[in-house]
């Protein structure tokens, strides 16, 4: 794989300050970009002191004197995530206009954008067509066929798995420090690399302890998850049975993408939209409900179902309905699986959300701007992956010759404690090895880190010369 070193940080201009405009600031003014927003109304939109290099220029999106301002012939990037998409698809066409590179836009609709569209992304001039909806759906579909609720995420081309789960009372490692869970478990090599616990993610070292209701990441190569799996008390089951709640975007998309596969049952609020799901939905049982009325789900056989995904646009009717959901599909829990995932839009509620019941908490939102960061990331000398419900990142990365992390091995450079920073793996000729105290990173060498999400740019400087 060629690693080519940044030369500059990116210069880039963001349209909309919203949820992924303000999510996608934080994140690049963290890693040392340049950013320039343009927003109507910034007041509140982001915490403009938390950065360097940050500045808002108040206008609207489509205004050429405010462009100006934002001085385009400077500009690397142009990130239109308004809310309206004929605002995002123009402010395209502008920038290639300005000279400005690379261009993405936010796309609500399926119908705009795309190769069979009327006007493709070619037409409009865009980079990167960003469908925040397509992606949760897509996501969700993944995380249900994947493990029935547990997330397993693939690094280094599969060659290493994340593997992110809730300890329950019964669990052996409830209640144990991490150095002794590693002496009993000599067999094989893994990194519990971050920890969600209340509101708080916790980068761990080897005297943190594990506690009940903790939502821990684990890391081990591919030919040992099964081991872990096996340790840790998860099967891979197939499920069998997915309800719903909510028939929006979201919700609609993910029972068009399952029906045929497996039984789904869609529950809709409004009696009118159910009825339109239920003529275009053919492989979907709708039914019409309050998703949050115990009878509702004893009608629609919620005991006979294996996941439960809460899409509709409220933050606690997501989160409340998983945790009633999850104390009735009894038949489910006794074969391991009953699990649950809900769509939560405000990012302080995710760690929450899987702290106290929920198994998964997806941000359409964070899948959206991650989607962006990696696109932006391209040819940087790293990739990187953010796992639902920990404010935690999981990044590849090479060491530069000179770079402060060849300088002693890991065990000397406190990184877990002082930096927040930890090593999980490290590529030995054609294989991946799990990175303990006494491992030395030499230049060149391929490495998986985890960090919390505000040192990326830290942890960036470390493999850096």
């Amino acid at each position: 794989m060629l690693i080519r070193k940044r030369q500059k940080p990116e210069n880039i201009l963001i349209l909309g300050l919203g949820g992924v405009g303000r999510y996608l600031a934080k994140r690049l003014s963290h890693e040392g970009c340049s950013i320039t927003a343009i927003e109507k109304e910034p007041k509140g939109t982001v915490p403009l002191e938390d950065f360097s290099d940050f500045r808002v220029i108040k206008g609207d999106a489509l205004d050429v004197t405010c462009w100006r301002d934002a001085d385009p012939s400077h500009l690397d990037f142009l990130i239109a995530v308004t809310d309206n998409d004929a605002v995002n698809m123009v402010a395209s066409l502008m920038a290639e206009r300005f000279g400005i590179e690379r261009r993405i836009a936010r796309v609500r609709s399926r119908t705009l954008g795309k190769e069979d569209s009327v006007l493709n992304a070619r037409d409009l001039k865009i980079d990167l067509a960003i469908y925040p909806e397509e992606l949760a759906a897509q996501e969700t579909v993944r995380l249900i066929r994947r493990t029935a609720g547990n997330e397993i995420i693939d690094i280094a081309e599969g060659q290493i798995q994340v593997l992110a789960i809730r300890v329950d009372e019964s669990s052996p490692m409830a209640g144990r420090t991490l150095k002794d869970i590693s002496l009993d478990y000599p067999e094989f090599p893994f990194r519990v690399v971050s920890i969600a616990r209340g509101i708080h993610t916790i980068i761990p070292s080897g005297n943190d302890t594990i506690l009940p209701h903790d939502q821990v990441l684990f890391m081990a190569v591919r030919e040992e998850l099964q081991l872990l799996m096996d340790m840790v008390g998860i099967t891979r089951e197939q499920s069998h049975g997915v309800m719903i709640l909510g028939g929006g975007l979201v919700g609609s998309r993910v029972a068009e993408l399952l029906g045929k596969s497996v039984d789904v049952r869609l529950i809709e609020r409004d009696p009118k939209k159910a009825e339109e799901l239920s003529l275009r939905l053919d492989h979907t049982s709708l039914y019409h409900g309050n998703g949050m009325d115990e009878n509702v789900f004893i009608q629609c056989g919620i005991e006979d179902m294996d996941v439960f995904v809460a899409t509709t646009g409220e933050n606690q009717i997501n989160i409340m309905s998983c945790l009633l959901a999850k104390g009735m599909m009894k038949k489910s829990a006794a074969k391991g699986l009953g699990k649950t995932i809900a769509m939560v839009d405000k990012e302080d509620y995710l760690v929450l959300a899987t702290t106290i019941g929920t198994d998964i908490a997806l941000n359409k939102k964070i899948l959206a701007g991650n989607e962006i960061l990696n696109f932006i990331r391209r040819g940087g000398g790293f990739s990187l992956a953010h796992i639902h419900g920990f404010d935690t990142e999981v990044v590849e990365l090479t060491a530069a010759p000179d770079a402060p992390i060849t300088r002693a091995p890991l065990a000397r450079q406190n990184l877990s404690s002082e930096e927040r920073i930890l090593i999980g793996a490290v590529l030995r000729g054609d294989r991946w090895e799990t990175a303990v105290g006494a491992t030395h990173i030499q230049a060149h060498d391929r490495v998986i880190a985890v960090c919390e999400s505000q040192h990326v740019r830290r942890l960036r400087d470390l493999f850096s010369a």
